[in-house]
This record gives C-alpha cells, sequence and structure tokens, in this order.
C-alpha cells in the first residue's frame, strides 16, 4: 500500500497561517534548502524569491549557522533568563547594539517580531507611568502592520487582518505617510490631539511591509521624527523586516538624524534559523525602570527569553552580515533590481513600480479594488509555484526580497518568470 505524501498527511492535522484552508491548494512539502534554493520531496528546485517570509538572508543551511547551532546544542539549550544569564546573549547584544543607530544601549529579548513590538508599547506606557504622567494613546501610520498580537494589531491599521478584533484594540491615531507636501498638515493634524496624552509614535522606517511593500522618503520622515521628539513623543522603530541591511544600509534609521527611543528586530536577526526577537532602547528608558519600588520593574518576560541557540545562531548571522561580501551581494542585487525596474516601467500591466534596497515592488493593474484580497493573487500563486518560484504576492502587489547569496543566474530566472507573467494576463 502507497504510503501518503507529506503534503498530505499535512492536510490531515495542520492549520496553516493566512490561510483558507477549505480553498488552498495543496502545500508544497520542503525537504531541504541549500542557499537560495528550496527542495521539495521530489527534489525538485524552488527559487526562494521572498526569503522565506522576509528571514532568511544568508541562504537555507547556512554550514556556519548550522556548525554554531550544532556547537551550542552541546553546550547549553536553555535556561531561565531572569536572575540567569549566559554568554551567548551578553556576547549578541555587546555586538547588535555599536551597529545600530545611535543611542541604543539596552536590549530584551523576546521571540519574534510581534511580540518585540509588544515590549516596546508596554516600555513606552510604563515609561511615563513610572515618571508619574498618564499617556496611554499612540501614533502610528495608516497602513502599518507591526504583528498579529493584540498590541500589534491595535497599532496596525484597521485591515483584513484586525477586521475581527477592531472594537477590542486600543485607540491609536492613524495618520498619512509624510512627503515633502504634507508635513504641515501632519502635524497640524497631531497637534490637535492631546499631546500630553500620546506616549510614542511607532512606525516602520522608509518601507511599509505587509501594507503592500509602500515605500517613503527619508528626509519627511525624518522631519516628523525629530518635531514629534521636541514635542515629548517617544518614538518606536519597527525594523523586524527593515532591518539587517533590506534597505540598502545596514537598519533604515541610519537614512535620518532623528534616532528612535526603541528599536524592534527579528526577522533577519538569526540569519532565518530560529525565532527570536529584540527590543533596544536608549539609557532614558532604562533608566525610568530602575527604582526600589519594585513596582516600577517591568513586568514581561517569555519562556525562552534569550534562548542560547538562538542567540548563538544570531551571532553566526552576525559573522556573515558583517562580513564586506555581504554588503556587496546587496548593492549586486539593487543594482539587477534597478535594471529590472526599467523594465517593469515600460509594462501597461504594472503601475508603482518602486525599490528601495533589495526590495522590489509593483502592483498589477487589475480591475479590481487593489489590496490584500485582491483576487488576483490565487492566480499568481498558481503561476510561480508552477514555475518553481517562490513569490508570494500581497494581493495585486508583488515584490522581490531576496537571501543575499542568490545568484545573478537565479535573479534573471526570478524576473523571467515575472516577464512571462505579466506577458500572459
Amino acid at each position: 500500500m502507497q504510503q501518503p505524501t507529506l503534503a498530505a498527511r499535512d492536510q490531515q492535522v495542520i492549520w496553516h497561517p493566512y490561510t483558507q484552508m477549505q480553498t488552498a491548494p495543496q502545500p508544497i512539502a520542503i525537504t531541504r534548502g541549500e542557499g537560495a534554493l528550496l527542495f521539495d520531496d521530489q527534489d525538485n528546485a524552488y527559487i526562494d524569491a521572498t526569503s522565506s517570509w522576509w528571514v532568511n538572508i544568508h541562504g537555507h543551511a547556512h554550514p556556519h549557522i548550522a556548525e554554531m547551532l550544532s556547537r551550542q546544542a552541546y553546550q547549553l539549550q536553555h535556561i531561565i533568563f531572569s536572575g540567569y544569564t549566559h554568554a551567548p546573549a551578553v556576547e549578541l547584544a555587546e555586538r547588535l547594539l555599536p551597529l545600530l543607530p545611535a543611542g541604543q544601549k539596552r536590549v530584551f529579548y523576546s521571540d519574534n517580531g510581534s511580540t518585540a513590538v509588544e515590549v516596546a508599547l508596554k516600555m513606552a506606557l510604563q515609561y511615563w507611568d513610572n515618571k508619574g504622567q498618564r499617556r496611554h494613546k499612540f501614533i502610528a501610520f495608516k497602513n502599518a502592520y507591526h504583528g498579529d498580537t493584540f498590541g500589534a494589531m491595535s497599532v496596525s491599521g484597521r485591515s483584513v487582518f484586525t477586521r475581527v478584533f477592531d472594537d477590542l484594540l486600543f485607540e491609536v491615531h492613524f495618520i498619512d505617510l509624510p512627503a515633502h507636501d504634507n508635513l504641515d498638515a501632519l502635524k497640524a493634524a497631531i497637534e490637535a490631539l492631546d499631546l500630553s496624552a500620546i506616549a510614542a509614535f511607532i512606525f516602520e522606517p522608509l518601507v511599509q511591509g505587509a501594507g503592500g511593500m509602500l515605500m517613503y522618503e527619508a528626509a519627511p520622515l525624518d522631519n516628523l521624527l525629530a518635531w514629534l521628539q521636541a514635542n515629548g513623543v517617544l518614538l518606536i522603530a519597527d525594523e523586524v523586516m527593515t532591518g539587517f541591511g533590506r534597505t540598502g544600509k545596514n537598519f533604515a534609521m541610519e537614512n535620518c538624524a532623528t534616532q528612535p527611543d526603541m528599536m524592534c528586530l527579528s526577522k533577519g536577526l538569526t540569519g532565518g534559523s530560529m525565532a527570536l526577537g529584540v527590543t533596544t532602547c536608549t539609557s532614558r528608558i532604562y533608566e525610568a525602570f530602575l527604582s526600589n519600588d519594585k513596582l516600577k520593574t517591568l513586568f514581561h518576560g517569555h519562556s525562552f527569553t534569550a534562548n542560547p541557540l538562538a542567540c548563538s545562531v544570531a551571532l553566526a548571522s552576525l559573522d556573515l552580515f558583517t562580513d564586506p561580501a555581504c554588503a556587496a551581494n546587496r548593492q549586486r542585487i539593487h543594482e539587477a533590481h534597478a535594471q529590472f525596474l526599467q523594465q517593469l516601467r515600460e509594462s501597461p500591466k504594472v503601475k508603482a513600480p518602486r525599490l528601495q534596497g533589495t526590495i522590489l515592488a509593483f502592483d498589477i493593474i487589475t480591475p479590481n479594488a487593489d489590496g490584500y484580497t485582491n483576487n488576483i493573487a490565487d492566480q499568481l500563486h498558481r503561476f510561480f509555484r508552477e514555475r518553481r518560484v517562490m513569490l508570494r504576492p500581497l494581493g495585486n502587489t508583488l515584490y522581490i526580497l531576496p537571501p543575499y547569496c542568490i545568484t545573478a543566474e537565479q535573479l534573471q530566472s526570478v524576473y523571467q518568470c515575472i516577464a512571462d507573467l505579466l506577458a500572459t494576463i
């Protein structure tokens, strides 16, 4: 009797994220990875053109990351991080903080991007409470996406991701992305609020990922951030997606002179190999929690806080990230993207082609409304699956966000696949 395939077994027991399980096609069973390639159970190769949900920056099964993980697994796999510490956590903080924009002085560990955001929100709220002020509201951008936990959903734009839960989320003031011609209007709208009640402004610098790879300029952002900071509003930079080279520089906030009070990191932090989140903060934030009063403690933690295995692979990822070869690969990808961008601009089926660092995105023109629920997404999924290119559209928005190790030939294959798509729709 023939044994059921891995994909068939999956369909009997698994509930996948962001997936309508009744209508979704059978998942592709991936058994191994190498560089920018993933291989299914028939040993067919797929080009991972989206870094497996934006996390895998160095490629799959990287030997240096695997070696560091193996070595750590034989030494210490986990330990409670309250009252105890270990070398990988300390070394990671020591190496990470100097890479970040100036002012970040402390690392608080969690386990993913959403929880890194939750920590920052709680830090901001309790910072003011510890100082004897009640500031309990936030400002965020329209179309923002900061995660799927309740705090992270609250500061995310109201959308298909939050629809069922909207009446349970806390109040947030949403503003437009800054541009050179709307800064005065944005400031006026914020001034109309009670600024003394605003705890913080949270934002995705330069690129809004799940909102549709929406890109905006650094100069007006910097202007807005400086003005908010001058008006006593804390700044939270969510670099969960944009961090570790995605926008060109090591971190998107390097494009701004104004620096945040807190930063949220995850995804590329471990090279896409293990779950780990980080919230960093300035000395000003940290010191507001120092007291003989135990009620001023930040009462937040996770069972797997600063897991030694995750910290060790993050250290391995930093080894690779800080190697000059990584920056050279990012520049190579950017230049290749820029050439393909010119081709996209000539297509009558494309609008708003855009590029930031290693992220290339564009919208496909359809009769339906733009957005995550645009039904062309199913057609695009089928097209790319059949051609073994792993691209995951956001509705009618298509983007390429590859591992930095992707070869020139593999990139050209992705571009050709997109060109073939545009010729058929």
